[in-house]
């Protein structure tokens, strides 16, 4: 629309809006300038305005003052906080006063509400039959420690990480009636986001021609545009957005609208006191086994800006290793009614291991965020070997794999965490944390993991135990292309480079012990 500062073009503009012109959105551009009758105009209009009781800012109260025959207050002298306050506050007695004189504009102002709130009440709107009820997930029937059939895996099997996120996303719209819609950077099946729309219309939602579908399109390749949309879907609390991408990409670009959906929830949250109404950031084909993708893609770096990055209970991170621990922390998660939940699931496919034959606990362990793997033997016989604490699915698939059969073969005992989601371990109580990781092994651990360094701090406090961590920057550069193992190869991270960093831990910590 050509002239956005005519109020008749504007309605005229409104007006046809409303015809439905066809079964798609309808949007208005309006035409404007950019700091219009102000005295700056256009791109110098971003930032300060007129200096304080300048001869310019009067000048943008002259229109005020010549229709009511007002008159603001003139500032004289040096700008004294007190009396620069004063001034303010007469300035706005000035406001009050011409209103005050003039009934008829705070009434005409207060009517329109009015009639709004009786057009709203009027419309006596409801949900639609077969509406969404998000009430089913959020309720007792739902639990961590339960996982259904459908997120069950058979020891051996070959799941991906992304492939469990999505049935455990698949089995929650079920049960929700399809509250949860699903969207993708153009990797709708590369990152198996698309299986939470199965068993539900096939194809791209439509309100008129497709309502039923639970997969959107937000702009293809635009991971900011996917979260803003994301985010405000969610914000009614009827559905759940989940956005996915390269964990490269995604975890960068919607971190603005993670942070205004958190500040969003958080004013919600104080004003009325109902919980934060979520959305995903599925931070898809994750770490250092996305290869052959190179550094643009095979990122380390992402979790690093979303975990412990936000004020506590607006993000939670999540980091399984195993696909069998998607369903307990995504379900416990939502529990926690976070603003933001941002999965990290990895591409390739992993052997689902038999927990049970590695001595390892059940998976639904991982939803308190911590977990001990293994636990050293107390006994004055026995030599004692430290603190490890894991974090990653790449790495830790190969230290599963390889690592620990070494380990029992050597008879190191020792202390094995993995950190599953940190903002989880966060929200139990302090007893509750110090029970499961004490704070006297983050100051003797060291560390693995797929992602940087920083990520490992809180796990491991020590000088030494930070020197002893590896992780994917440990050779002070970024990592070139290649196979998955060949890049853990490269970062020290592969099976033999995790051997022989935890047989060197295990010598100086028995050593030091004596």
């Amino acid at each position: 629309m050509a002239k956005g500062h005519d109020f008749r073009h504007v309605l005229a503009a409104v007006e046809l809006s409303k015809e439905r012109l066809n079964d798609q959105p309808t949007a208005i551009v309006y035409r404007t300038i950019k700091g219009w009758q102000y005295g700056i105009e256009g791109r110098k209009s971003h930032g300060a305005g007129h200096k304080f009781c300048s001869p310019e800012y009067y000048r943008t109260l002259e229109p005020f003052e010549k229709r009511f025959d007002a008159r603001f207050p003139r500032y004289d002298g040096k700008p004294e906080p007190v009396a620069v306050e004063k001034n303010f506050w007469d300035t706005l007695l000035a406001v009050r006063n011409v209103l005050e004189k003039n009934r008829e504009l705070c009434d005409f102002f207060a009517g329109r509400l009015e009639e709004a709130k009786k057009r709203l009440d009027a419309a006596g709107r409801a949900k639609r039959e077969g509406c969404p009820n998000l009430g089913a997930v959020y309720s007792a029937k739902i639990k961590s420690e339960a996982i259904p059939p459908e997120c069950t895996y058979q020891a051996g099997a070959q799941v991906t990480l992304r492939g469990a996120l999505g049935d455990t996303l698949n089995h929650l719209n079920k049960v929700s009636g399809g509250a949860f819609i699903g969207a993708a950077a153009d990797l709708l099946d590369s990152t198996s986001i698309s299986g939470l729309a199965k068993g539900f219309p096939e194809g791209l939602y439509n309100a008129v021609a497709n309502p039923g579908a639970r997969l959107i399109a937000t702009g293809g390749i635009c991971e900011d545009c996917m979260g803003a949309f994301m985010a405000g879907v969610s914000a009614y609390g009827t559905n759940v957005g989940a956005g996915s991408s390269y964990g490269a990409f995604i975890a960068a670009l919607e971190h603005i609208a993670a942070r205004l959906h958190g500040i969003g929830q958080q004013a919600r949250h104080e004003l009325t006191g109902v919980p934060y109404n979520p959305f995903f950031i599925v931070c898809g084909h994750a770490g250092l086994k996305t290869g052959e993708d190179g550094p643009t893609h095979a990122d380390p770096q992402p979790l690093q800006l979303l975990q412990e990055n936000f004020p506590p209970g607006i993000m939670i991170t999540l980091t399984p290793w195993d696909p069998q621990e998607l369903y307990p922390v995504t379900v416990e998660a939502l529990k926690r009614r976070p603003a933001v939940i941002a999965p990290f699931v990895t591409r390739p496919n992993e052997q689902v291991p038999d927990r049970a034959k590695l001595r390892l606990p059940p998976a639904t362990a991982a939803a308190k965020g911590v977990y001990a793997l293994r636990k050293a033997v107390k006994s004055a016989r026995k030599p004692y070997h430290g603190t490890l604490v894991l974090q990653g699915s790449g790495t830790t698939c190969t230290f599963i794999s390889e690592v620990l059969p070494k380990m029992d073969e050597a008879g190191l005992n020792m202390n094995i965490y993995y950190v599953s989601s940190a903002e989880l371990f966060s929200m139990l109580t302090p007893a509750e944390q110090e029970r499961i990781f004490p704070a006297r092994l983050a100051a003797e651990a060291m560390g693995i993991t797929g992602f940087t360094l920083p990520t490992m701090y809180r796990w491991v406090i020590s000088k030494e135990g930070r020197a002893r961590t590896l992780h994917a920057f440990s050779k002070g550069r970024f990592l070139g292309s290649g196979q998955a193992h060949k890049v853990l190869e490269e970062a020290g991270l592969h099976g033999e480079g995790q051997w022989e960093a935890v047989k060197a831990y295990a010598k100086w910590t028995a050593r030091r012990a004596k």
